[in-house]
């Protein structure tokens, strides 16, 4: 059953054609309080200029026409605008029983995100990247995608060859004290510092590690440090579909397939004299107007790839304009689900799963590669290919600021971090602390704990637009109060507190008596059932941080409603100890919220403690 907002356009188009009006675009929107109404729409007012008439007059004459749906009981002209009045029963009955599943959009999104470099421990400033990436995974997939999240492990980079060699540099041998990741970084921190004193040993020692690397060599060395970076992910709630090795991305020959596709292509060219003699050039102006360089070198004349052309032959991999990986099982993550890697020794549909092909493609990078990732997009379009052409209309570069420390920017080759781990502990410790001051006999308190820890950490990386820069601090990332995921956490076990007593006394909502319902809980309802249009809408945008809001509207609606009193100061909202009837109505509507609310904290990746 289409909602209330899609029956109302619907109702008004049909009148509109009394007025000889179509393909207006039709607006419906909640009434704020203190007007008449529940919904209204100021479409008497936008066709005003082109009608040339009183908006007051084309409202008459549209609510004259109108044919009210079911669940509307009337409609009202207020000045310029339609405003409209649920029938409170069969609106919040038809809210709380509807399916707000949204269909399957035939359409599968590739989203790359986390891809930390396999040399040390994740560190908070990754945290939004990871966060960020799964959220979006998460709400693509609740919008009836189908999605399969990478990530991209550098295991040829510099990073990963100088912590590989410091252990051999340092003599070191892992005694197991410390988390692999956390004990290789320090040694790459301290090989940073002794390059001082001993920079051409370093130096050749490296290299020679990273043509191992290269030669795949040292992958299991790289594998342990992943394995344990890993470790942290999960515990923050995050899993992957397939790790993708820069090693079997270089082996594979995407580099050269790539180029020979763009090759043929006419925005692409070698020239024979000028600045660009011998280079490989693509023209870029007619997608990306107003460069004052428009020519983007991809092989400099000595035959060397720029880095941006590496990364275009893994976007058209992704898009499915060519194939070239075998996979294999790496790992069964917490849930269950395994986790698949690009690997030699595998097949090219592990278990029959077909990677890649993505019709829309999702890189979640820093702000810092905007410019490159243009770059990478734009060559899908100057492919020439059906696929390219799809993935160059349907591909986004989810750019995020950055997060500085106490504001000051991070270095991992410095030391100048803050672990994921110990954030992780941190955020832990001082939401046990709270929970036990609160709820001393609560069972399962280090587990309630965690959830409310790693929420607070998940929210606080969510709750602004990526675009915002975050500048981490202990106070504000993990306060328990005001706008944060514990806030919202608190909302739910409250409903799931009245849920619990109602079944202890053996009550349901079977004999709910709607009618008896009144306009606060309409107003309840109207909240509940946004939750599947601002899902759209954030899947859409790649925008987590709507669905944050949302969690938070819908959690401060629903404390009003729960501490509401009459005008004589007597609570009236009560549940439980509401009449026969009402009662029941009350109980379906607080299971209802309760379920949105968890849904919504579940989209962003944080868990719903039924007690705190």
């Amino acid at each position: 059953m289409p909602d209330i907002k899609t029956q109302l356009k619907d109702a008004l188009t049909d009148a509109l054609k009394t007025l000889k009006v179509e393909n207006a675009e039709i607006i419906i929107q909640e009434v704020p309080d203190g007007k008449p109404g529940d919904y209204g729409s100021p479409i008497a007012f936008v066709l005003a200029k082109s009608l040339r008439k009183n908006p007051a007059l084309i409202a008459q004459e549209i609510v004259a026409a109108l044919k009210n749906p079911a669940g509307i009981a009337r409609a009202e002209v207020v000045g310029p605008y339609i405003n409209f009045h649920v029938d409170t029963a069969s609106f919040v009955q038809s809210v709380i029983t509807s399916d707000t599943s949204l269909p399957a959009q035939n359409k599968k999104v590739v989203l790359e995100h986390t891809s930390v470099n396999p040399n040390k421990e994740a560190h908070v400033g990754h945290l939004r990247n990871i966060v960020l990436g799964d959220a979006c995974a998460r709400i693509l997939r609740a919008a009836g995608h189908e999605v399969e999240v990478q990530n991209y492990i550098d295991d040829t980079g510099r990073q990963a060859a100088e912590s590989i060699y410091a252990m051999s540099y340092f003599a070191a041998e892992y005694d197991g004290r410390q988390k692999y990741d956390h004990w290789l970084g320090e040694l790459y921190v301290k090989l940073s510092e002794a390059k001082e004193t001993d920079a051409e040993k370093i130096e050749q020692g490296v290299s020679e590690v990273m043509h191992r690397l290269e030669r795949g060599e040292l992958r299991n060395n790289v594998a342990d440090v992943l394995r344990s970076q890993l470790d942290s992910y999960y515990e923050l709630g995050v899993e992957y579909d397939l790790l993708v090795w820069e090693s079997d991305v270089v082996n594979s020959g995407f580099l050269r397939r790539g180029l020979d596709i763009l090759e043929k292509s006419p925005y692409v060219s070698r020239p024979t004299e000028g600045k660009y003699a011998g280079a490989l050039i693509m023209d870029v102006s007619e997608f990306i107007p107003g460069l004052e360089e428009p020519n983007i070198v991809l092989v400099r004349s000595d035959g060397n790839a720029m880095y941006v052309a590496k990364d275009i032959g893994y976007q058209f991999w992704k898009a499915g304009l060519f194939e070239g990986l075998s996979f294999a099982s790496f790992d069964t993550q917490p849930s269950g689900k395994v986790l698949y890697s690009s690997s030699p020794a595998g097949s090219e549909h592990s278990n029959g799963k077909t990677f890649a092909h993505g019709q829309e493609i999702i890189n979640v990078i820093d702000v810092r590669q905007s410019h490159p990732q243009t770059i990478v997009r734009t060559a899908l379009a100057l492919s020439g290919t059906p696929e390219g052409k799809e993935a160059f209309e349907n591909s986004h570069h989810l750019a995020y600021e950055v997060v500085t420390l106490e504001g000051q920017a991070m270095s991992g080759r410095k030391g100048i971090t803050l672990s994921i781990d110990e954030v992780i502990a941190e955020a832990t410790r001082r939401a046990k602390a709270i929970v036990e001051e609160k709820n001393p006999t609560l069972q399962e308190i280090d587990e309630v704990a965690h959830q409310v820890g790693v929420g607070a950490l998940r929210f606080g990386m969510l709750k602004s637009e990526a675009k915002r820069i975050i500048d981490f601090r202990w106070e504000q990332a993990l306060s328990l109060q005001g706008d944060s995921a514990p806030y919202v956490q608190y909302a739910h076990a409250r409903a799931c507190s009245i849920l619990r007593a109602a079944q202890a006394e053996g009550l349901s909502d079977a004999a709910a008596d709607w009618a008896k319902l009144g306009p606060l809980e309409v107003k309840l309802a109207q909240l509940i059932s946004k939750l599947p249009e601002v899902i759209t809408t954030a899947a859409r945008d790649l925008a987590p941080h709507q669905i944050a809001q949302y969690a938070l509207d819908l959690a401060t609606a629903w404390n009003s409603y729960y501490n509401h009193k009459d005008k004589y100061g007597r609570p009236d909202t009560q549940v439980l100890k509401a009449e026969p009837g009402l009662r029941e109505a009350r109980l379906a509507l607080v299971k209802s919220i309760k379920q949105t609310l968890a849904t919504s904290l579940s989209l962003l990746g944080i868990a719903a403690p039924e007690e705190m």
